[in-house]
């Protein structure tokens, strides 16, 4: 039997296949509750999003999915039945819950949902994290009214009127941590600054490998705290004075962040969006190309260029390399904050809720 509606307005939140796909979504929904939203979530059957979600309380449905493609691969003659499949179900879960407004923050799972909302005439609003769009949204941007996006050069490559710039939503707890906690937690003292460094899962190796080759001349001046990936660790510097290393860090993340003099990261939207709201100086270290679609190559040359962050490449690092880089970003740390701190982008989720309102109103 169909839900009664409420008076509240409603919204669908869809996006999933990485944690970039969902956190802003979770971001999002203090402000979308405070607005006076109902909230519900449309992901894939068992996704990493399935059990993110779930923990926020808010009621998940889920459908097929299948995955796009832009190479040869014999899962191409399928997908698109479960692609399909997860269309007629997203359409019959819209119908149940009957949103005012959808919002995708994309990945291969958001493409049925938004594709049923603009059949079933629900008004809906995107968000691209990358600099270029990726596939899946390329495929929905036309079901869109409003396309919001991270980086000034993005603006230009969507349909003229539907493009935002908005910044990423940014999880509040980021903005709350505690630099004394952080230092406590890794056992580190307030006397020598500290380098954050975020290998990630994706990738992580080449990171976790340029950083350790210079840890003995990085700690003669700064503490490192490595976030290295799961089966990352390195067990031989296991309690070397100054230098903490974990394969993942969630609750305590906000801390170390507050702690950290100065960030190297790969340059994933998420990442550098939240190294960018909180003015961190920071080195960037994107995938190559031959290990993704260049998106990051992209981000990392945006951020660059509006002078966020000093870009190194990945092949062409070296020890001597990274050491320079480390010296003149924390060097010119105060030119770094500042231009971050004008980039106007940290009230991201106020101007998101906002144009959801919009639509709603419409």
């Amino acid at each position: 039997m169909e839900e009664k509606r409420s008076a509240r307005k409603r919204i669908v939140l869809t996006g999933g296949g990485t944690a970039g796909h969902v956190t802003p979504n979770i971001a999002l929904m203090p402000e979308l509750k405070k607005r006076g939203y109902r909230v519900f979530y449309i992901g894939s059957y068992a996704g990493m999003e399935k059990d993110m979600i779930e923990a926020t309380g808010t009621r998940y449905f889920g459908i097929a999915t299948g995955k796009f493609r832009r190479y040869l691969d014999l899962k191409n003659l399928s997908d698109p039945f479960r692609v399909l499949k997860g269309l007629s179900e997203a359409k019959k879960y819209l119908k149940k819950i009957r949103p005012d407004v959808v919002f995708s923050k994309g990945g291969y799972v958001a493409v049925p949902v938004v594709l049923a909302a603009k059949r079933l005439g629900i008004p809906v609003v995107i968000h691209e994290s990358d600099m270029t769009p990726g596939l899946a949204n390329k495929l929905c941007i036309p079901s869109a009214s409003r396309v919001c996006c991270n980086f000034p050069e993005t603006v230009k490559l969507l349909p003229e009127g539907k493009a935002v710039l908005t910044g990423s939503p940014i999880r509040a707890e980021l903005f709350a941590g505690d630099k004394e906690a952080g230092l406590a937690f890794c056992g580190f003292t307030s006397e020598k600054p500290v380098i954050l460094v975020i290998g990630g899962s994706l990738g992580s190796v080449a990171v976790n490998k340029a950083v350790r080759a210079v840890l003995p001349q990085l700690l003669e001046d700064f503490q490192v705290i490595h976030l290295c990936g799961k089966g990352n660790l390195a067990p031989e510097l296991e309690g070397r004075p100054g230098y903490a290393q974990y394969e993942f860090i969630s609750e305590q993340l906000p801390d170390l962040m507050a702690a950290a003099d100065l960030m190297i990261s790969r340059a994933g939207a998420n990442a550098i969006c939240e190294i960018l709201a909180l003015h961190k100086p920071n080195i960037l270290i994107p995938l190559p190309a031959a290990a993704s679609r260049g998106d990051q190559l992209d981000n990392a040359e945006s951020f660059r260029k509006q002078g966020f962050s000093y870009v190194l490449q990945e092949e062409e690092i070296t020890p001597e390399v990274l050491l320079t880089a480390v010296k003149d970003v924390y060097d010119d740390r105060a030119e770094y904050t500042a231009a971050m701190a004008g980039a106007g982008q940290t009230d991201s989720i106020r101007i998101i809720a906002d144009l959801l309102d919009q639509c709603v109103g419409r």
